[in-house]
């Protein structure tokens, strides 16, 4: 365990809802923060009523994801910060995984460029610091009218697949638009990384793969690496590919697994051995922890 400075700790708070406990308790061990849990009740309606266990001192940390479901777990975290800037004006938001950051441009006339309004609700709302993980374009960042930091969990990532015994493995993003993302995660691990080339129908949502043929990952293991795990439509289509070139056994890896309906069953079908992913979504794929990486930000 890494321990920080108590001057620059003693004064801290972190609070979570239900979205977020296990990953919350985890930050608040590495910052030697007092933590505090906050209550979750759904009326018949559908509306959320949160309170908190306790009262929280000094500066706060809310600590709140904003996955499935979204809108229910963005007002979620809105009224964590609100109810916290009643106790603190200094209120960091750490937002593991941030909905709605896939929507930061117009990319078809007439879309909602909703991220600018999920921006603007934090800050209204009394945030003054935000933090997020690996977020989708960093364009969504400059929205915030507040200070707005990303931290990547790729070295995290890195260092679990560090401890499997591969068979000279190669890094492989499943479009050109992660290729950075690929190339640093296959620098990191010290080995070869490609990017096949996708195309995604806007309107239908189809998911197709225009790449040649790859002869180089021929009985070699590999790590599909991607940000986001949604429908697996990508990974799907990706490892179906990647088995017709006769590469070894293949890995999915992400930062958020959002895994929507049977997309963890397809991803297998498709000959992917194992989906590994951290924290920032809880569930049994998240088996790689981010709060290291995320308390060095705050402090």
């Amino acid at each position: 365990m890494t321990h920080y400075s108590m001057s620059l700790l003693a004064n801290f708070t972190v609070i979570s809802g239900k979205a977020s406990e296990d990953l919350a308790r985890k930050i608040a061990t590495k910052l030697e923060a007092k933590y505090i849990k906050s209550e979750l009740r759904i009326f018949p309606d559908g509306e959320s009523k949160i309170t908190l266990k306790n009262k929280p001192r000094g500066r706060i940390i809310v600590v709140h994801s904003i996955y499935p479901p979204v809108d229910s777990n963005l007002i979620r975290a809105l009224a964590l910060v609100s109810q916290a800037k009643r106790y603190s004006s200094q209120v960091y938001v750490v937002v593991p995984y941030l909905g709605y950051a896939r929507q930061d441009r117009e990319f078809l006339p007439g879309e909602a460029i909703t991220m600018s309004l999920v921006a603007k609700m934090f800050k209204a709302a009394g945030a003054t610091r935000i933090f997020v993980v690996d977020i989708h374009s960093m364009m969504a960042l400059k929205h915030f009218q507040i200070p707005a930091k990303n931290v990547t969990a790729i070295q995290e990532l890195v260092k679990y697949f560090k401890k499997l015994n591969l068979k000279d493995p190669v890094v492989v993003s499943p479009d050109m638009g992660g290729a950075q993302r690929a190339r640093n995660f296959a620098s990191l691990l010290g080995v070869e990384f490609i990017a096949l080339e996708k195309h995604r129908d806007r309107k239908s949502g189809e998911v197709r793969i225009k790449s040649g043929n790859h002869h180089e990952i021929r009985g070699r293991d590999i790590i599909l690496v991607d940000d986001i795990i949604s429908t697996g439509n990508s990974i799907v289509k990706a490892a179906q590919f990647l088995k017709k070139q006769r590469c070894g056994r293949i890995y999915a890896s992400c930062t958020h697994a959002l895994l929507i309906g049977d997309a963890e069953e397809r991803i297998k079908k498709a000959g992917v051995a194992r989906i590994i992913s951290t924290n920032t979504i809880p569930g049994k794929t998240g088996i790689v922890d981010v709060s290291p990486v995320i308390a060095k930000a705050i402090v």
